[in-house]
């Protein structure tokens, strides 16, 4: 039994991993989609076999594919690591390789961005407090500038050529498979590889920037086909609607729509879960879908984003034959579905089970595996500490957001005023009054990223009984922000409004600069250093754009009266202290005399 334990253990921590690195690499695409259908469009409009050709505006679509979206891609991956600075340093680098390789580089960006912020945010933590007094512009600006062109130069002659080769490879490799019809295997792993939260990292990760490559080259390329196709999906849930029992046969419709319209291909994963023989359905549907597109020669100009039925249309080249090519790859992979989880489900003998009893079953037999004891909603939320609530999700975007409009209707029609949003797990902070809600594969993830916030896993975003626990448990303890922070103000010595600080939990220092001010921020931040070295303190110190700042106790910021009243209406749970004199040593040491 432990050795069984210690196995499960060992694949839920390589799975955790996985959804990770997919997680950080889908990280540097999503946020830049609109750019990539932009690219897109641009291709599939203006280019003399396009919609409406123009040689003047076809000559917009190298530039975009070159230079445009590997930067994109590189400062999104610099800027998770170290912020914008970070972000600046990640395109320096990858101009690089980029200019060193003759394909797009893709790949080379999704290395590079976030070497990039790795490197420049190790210098800082090294360097920045040691900085003399007036010279921290001079060697911020420099330090970035020239590691940015260090790794630019090892890109050029190292990682670019080592790059190009293995993509050459790849692509090679794929049209190979192509070409003796092997591609519709790939489905046998992508089709469960979603189930398990795993689609971004492969779309975004592997399957676009291949894709892309191709595209430039043949005008289409059915990889944007093979994870995008929202046939398997569908075939599953009219199955559900017509063939499947209790919540699950009802919420199906919905499902179908929210699925095939909207392109959230997360909302049919549950239904999967519950009958896992229906693993067959999606494989074989797969399957079948890029077989029929891959013998009628399908193919998209991008990556349609999300994997809607509008938006692949939308990528699909100019001409009737690729839109039948298209839509018959899509109706096959959904018939196929259809037909095997009807047989699954009506040779289902089991008790009629609702999907609420699924997933309460599932998550007692999760805690109770893990050794724990789960608290439901209710219990957990009994202490009326939630302030904000959260969605969370693989990237963010997609069945986060579905879930958390769902409940925010249902916070707005029982009168409450608790904020709530959706986000990707890696952009979730631990801060106190945080409840996330995110689906039982992805709990993990978020409770690593969060330990500190109120969790809640659910099987299903389209329609969970826990959001009906959550809200009666938040009409019962509703405490309004308004209370708190009135208690929570205080008087400073001239008289300015100040805020309550706990200093034993202070662990940085922020000064906060804007477009106007970043000089006067920067001379502050350097007095202070001053300061905190003649007291013989260590404790990081920074200086920070507002959109930068970590909502934590653990962040103290020191602003002037006007701009801590607008942090404080921002956020709620860093520490200010109002400084009359941003660049007063007196006003600092009493500051720096009560931290620990």
């Amino acid at each position: 039994m432990e050795a069984t334990a210690n196995n499960s253990k060992k694949k839920t921590l390589l799975k955790t991993r996985v959804q990770r690195l997919g997680s950080a690499l889908s990280n540097m695409v999503l946020p830049n989609i609109g750019a990539f259908i932009a690219w897109g469009l641009m291709t599939a409009l203006f280019i003399p076999t396009g919609w409406l050709p123009n040689a003047d505006l076809a000559k917009i679509g190298t530039p975009m594919v070159t230079y445009l979206l590997p930067l994109l891609i590189a400062y999104s991956g610099g800027k998770a690591i170290a912020g914008h600075r970070g972000g600046v340093v990640g395109a320096i680098a990858t101009m690089g390789v980029i200019v060193g390789a003759n394909i797009p580089m893709f790949i080379g960006a999704m290395a590079l961005g976030p070497l990039g912020g790795w490197c420049i945010k190790k210098w800082d933590d090294k360097v920045q407090p040691h900085i003399r007094q007036g010279f921290e512009m001079l060697v911020n600006n420099f330090s970035a500038g020239i590691i940015g062109m260090i790794l630019a130069i090892i890109g050029f002659y190292a990682i670019g050529p080592v790059v190009s080769t293995v993509s050459g490879w790849l692509a090679t490799g794929v049209d190979y498979i192509i070409s003796i019809h092997l591609i519709p295997l790939a489905n046998i792993f992508i089709e469960p590889a979603k189930i398990l939260f795993l689609n971004n990292a492969i779309n975004q990760g592997i399957l676009t920037p291949l894709g892309i490559q191709a595209a430039a080259k043949a005008g289409k390329s059915i990889l944007f086909l093979l994870e995008p196709n929202p046939g398997p999906g569908l075939g599953v849930l009219l199955a559900f609607a017509l063939f499947g029992k209790g919540n699950a046969k009802s919420s199906a419709p919905g499902a179908i729509i929210i699925q095939f319209l909207g392109g959230i291909h997360e909302i049919y994963f549950p239904y999967i879960l519950m009958k896992p023989m229906l693993f067959l359905s999606v494989i074989a549907g797969g399957v079948t879908g890029t077989f029929t597109f891959n013998m009628l020669g399908a193919g998209l100009k991008a990556s349609p984003s999300p994997g809607s039925i509008i938006s692949i249309l939308l990528m699909t080249p100019k001409g009737l034959g690729n839109f039948v090519s298209v839509l018959l790859g899509v109706t096959a992979a959904a018939v196929v579905s259809f037909l095997i989880s009807m047989v699954i489900l009506r040779r289902d003998k089991t008790p009629e089970v609702s999907l609420e009893d699924s997933q309460a079953q599932l998550q007692s037999m999760k805690s109770d595996a893990k050794g724990t004891s789960t608290k439901d909603a209710k219990a957990i939320l009994a202490g009326g500490e939630v302030n904000k609530i959260i969605f969370a999700c693989d990237a963010g975007m997609g069945s986060s957001a579905m879930g958390a409009s769902i409940l925010r209707d249902k916070v707005k029609k029982a009168g409450l005023d608790q904020s709530v949003t959706n986000t990707a797990i890696s952009n979730l902070k631990d801060e106190p009054g945080l409840l996330v809600v995110t689906q039982e594969e992805l709990a993990d993830r978020a409770l690593k990223q969060t330990p500190n916030a109120v969790h809640v896993a659910v099987e299903n975003f389209l329609n969970s009984p826990k959001y009906d626990e959550i809200i009666t448990s938040l009409k019962t303890k509703d405490v309004t922000t308004t209370e708190q922070t009135a208690a929570a103000k205080a008087q400073t010595t001239d008289g300015t409004t100040d805020y309550a600080v706990d200093f034993s939990q202070v662990e940085e220092v922020n000064f906060v600069h804007h477009d106007q001010n970043v000089g006067s921020a920067t001379m502050a931040m350097a007095t202070f250093r001053s300061a905190l070295r003649k007291a013989g303190k260590e404790i990081t110190v920074r200086n920070v754009a507002v959109n930068e700042l970590n909502d934590q106790p653990q962040v103290l910021v020191l602003a002037s009266k006007e701009t801590a009243k607008r942090i404080k209406s921002q956020f709620g749970n860093l520490q200010i202290i109002v400084v009359a004199n941003l660049l007063d040593d007196a006003e600092y040491a009493k500051i720096i005399s009560k931290l620990k």
